[in-house]
């Protein structure tokens, strides 16, 4: 590559205890879509990190637009033209959405913020990226799909030279995604560079010129994305075929009821939601953003309150005003948001999954060191939790092997009926497969599983059934042997369409 916009050579990264990046060398041209993968763990958010100037390389040298590059701070990354759309949101949440877009240089007029100007900026960008939401409208009421793509209208705010998205779709639906890739091309003939980070495989070739893997910390290979098919890149990334790991399980018996939800009502301008799913079931939610399936499923656990509507598990109707309420009547929730919500992080493994049931481990009030240990490493075995300790505080884990904290702490405390919130967001096609396995093993047993994704494939593979969620209400249902991607997004998309043309 004559004039590489930025060249790695032999680049390294040392953390306490683990090696996070050996002698990593890479070339990306500019105006290139360059595609970088690998497992949770691989080493990819380190690298976009050290180019961030979240934190700086320990050995090897980094050449940015011809020039050395050593940033200090994001500060500097920003300065020299390079902007990052991280996986991990952050957000100034009780602030406006204009004022998170145009924050680093608000519109002023007289030594004073000139809000007119900076809420007209800010509506071009949403139209832009296509986020139906006022400019007004404070970040804290935004669900997770609605603030990544306010993320990107972020990044897009501002001129660039290279461009880092981080799992940009994991919480996308299909026309989200369509819109995303329109934008990314323009970019692109406009010479701008995309480092584009997705587990979301099927994807990658829309944007994506070349590919880079990592395992390990290690460079395995970059080669041209024409030519390569999943399974061959799969293969880079874990080291094995993949192929039948993601069959559906047909051994699954359906019996009796699980959860039951009827007339539920969020407020008097909401419409009613009412759904069932069976014992040894799998439901799937599709629905695209801001169609009210992650509100619903909060409402069923009562993290948000509802005004109308009765829940009934197992048969037997229950009476649910917090998330207390449902815990103790065996349902759980596996939030979008497993770091902000779903996890203590600064706390150890074995704390983050004991948590549910302190009982279990205590004696006379007192909490028993040794239960909590025996506990927590009998799960962390069972589900294959990477970890040098139970001791390890799960900020450290990678994404899959948080998400398996989440799901082991639902079963210490021996749920029933579990929801779950895009429970495979981030984590890569190893990690994702496993996730599956867990989840149908709990069927299996007769638990009941909600499972929502904006993923349909994702549905498409694992579920028993598939309901459709489109302005706050169940819009239809598609049995498993009727399963049709262009069905399900037509019910989702023709009810939005009506509502646009009333």
């Amino acid at each position: 590559m004559d004039d590489p916009i930025l060249s790695m050579k032999a680049v390294g990264k040392r953390f306490p205890g683990v090696i996070a990046l050996r002698g990593v060398s890479l070339e990306i041209g500019r105006g290139e879509g360059h595609v970088l993968l690998g497992e949770n763990g691989a080493g990819k958010s380190t690298l976009i990190n050290l180019l961030a100037g979240l934190y700086p390389a320990d050995e090897g040298e980094i050449v940015f637009d011809r020039e050395p590059y050593r940033p200090r701070t994001p500060t500097d990354a920003y300065r020299a033209g390079i902007r990052v759309v991280h996986q991990e949101l952050s957000m100034l949440s009780q602030m406006t959405v204009a004022e998170n877009l145009l924050f680093e240089s608000l519109p002023q007029r007289h030594g004073l913020v000139n809000y007119g100007e900076t809420n007209r900026r800010a509506a071009a960008l949403l139209e832009e990226v296509g986020l139906d939401a006022a400019p007004t409208t404070l970040v804290s009421r935004l669900g997770v799909a609605q603030m990544q793509l306010v993320e990107i209208a972020k990044a897009l705010c501002y001129d660039s030279k290279l461009l880092i998205l981080d799992e940009p779709t994991a919480t996308l639906t299909s026309k989200e995604v369509e819109r995303l890739f329109e934008i990314l091309r323009r970019l692109k003939a406009r010479a701008v560079t995309i480092l584009y980070i997705s587990h979301r495989l099927h994807e990658i070739a829309e944007i994506g010129d070349r590919v880079t893997v990592l395992r390990d910390g290690q460079l395995v290979a970059t080669q041209p994305l024409a030519g390569l098919t999943i399974p061959e890149i799969v293969h880079m990334m874990v080291g094995r075929s993949m192929e039948g790991e993601h069959a559906f399980r047909e051994d699954i018996a359906v019996s009796g009821e699980a959860l039951r939800v009827e007339g539920l009502r969020r407020t008097a301008k909401t419409p009613e939601v009412s759904l069932r799913v069976g014992k040894g079931e799998i439901v799937g939610v599709a629905g695209l953003v801001g169609s009210g399936r992650t509100e619903a499923a909060r409402a069923i656990f009562g993290a948000d309150p509802k005004i109308a509507g009765e829940i009934f598990v197992e048969g037997v109707r229950v009476d649910i005003s917090s998330p207390k309420d449902a815990v103790r009547h065996g349902l759980c929730l596996m939030t979008e948001d497993r770091k902000g919500q779903g996890l203590l992080l600064g706390m150890s493994c074995a704390h983050n999954i004991t948590v549910t049931d302190l009982k279990k481990i205590s004696r006379y009030g007192v909490l028993e060191r040794d239960a909590e240990r025996g506990a927590a490493t009998k799960l962390v075995e069972e589900l294959r939790i990477k970890t040098p300790s139970i001791d390890q505080v799960v900020r450290n884990f990678s994404g899959g092997n948080q998400q398996k904290v989440v799901i082991a702490k639902w079963l210490f405390r021996g749920s029933k009926v579990l929801i779950c919130d895009e429970p495979t967001r981030g984590i890569d096609v190893g990690a994702r497969a496993e996730i599956y396995d867990l989840l149908w093993n709990l069927a299996a047993e007769g638990r009941g599983v909600l499972f929502v994704s904006s993923d349909l494939p994702e549905l498409i593979a694992i579920s028993h059934r598939i309901i459709v969620f489109a302005k706050g209400r169940v819009v239809g249902e598609v049995p498993r042997a009727e399963f049709d991607q262009h069905r399900i997004l037509s019910l989702a998309y023709e009810e939005f369409a009506l509502e646009r043309s009333c």
